[in-house]
């Protein structure tokens, strides 16, 4: 196997693991804290206001983890240095068609 099937071939499958493992933490967070303020309504519902606007914002928090998950995916796919370098050793025919 050539060093750029190889390379490529790592990137994909160290984006994917990076994506899913990092979609993972987040909808569970996601999901635990929306089951306890539906519960907390259920209990005390003159708070409902409070506990909603808490919500969002523990929402936005643990959505955050998600979207740098998903920008180091996008930076592994598209910015890879290891990809750059074995274009740029394999000479001018592969880089032309890698362009």
């Amino acid at each position: 196997m050539d060093p750029i099937t190889f390379i490529g071939g790592m990137s994909v499958l160290s984006a994917g693991l990076c994506i899913a493992i990092g979609g993972i933490g987040p909808g569970l967070g996601e999901g635990n804290a929306a089951a306890n303020a539906l519960r907390a309504i259920a209990q005390q519902p003159d708070e409902a206001g409070n506990i909603t606007k808490t919500l969002f914002m523990s929402m936005a928090m643990v959505e955050s983890t998600a979207i740098y998950a998903f920008i180091v995916t996008m930076m592994i796919m598209f910015f890879n240095p290891f990809w750059t370098k074995a274009v740029e050793m394999a000479g001018p025919a592969v880089q032309m068609v890698t362009q």
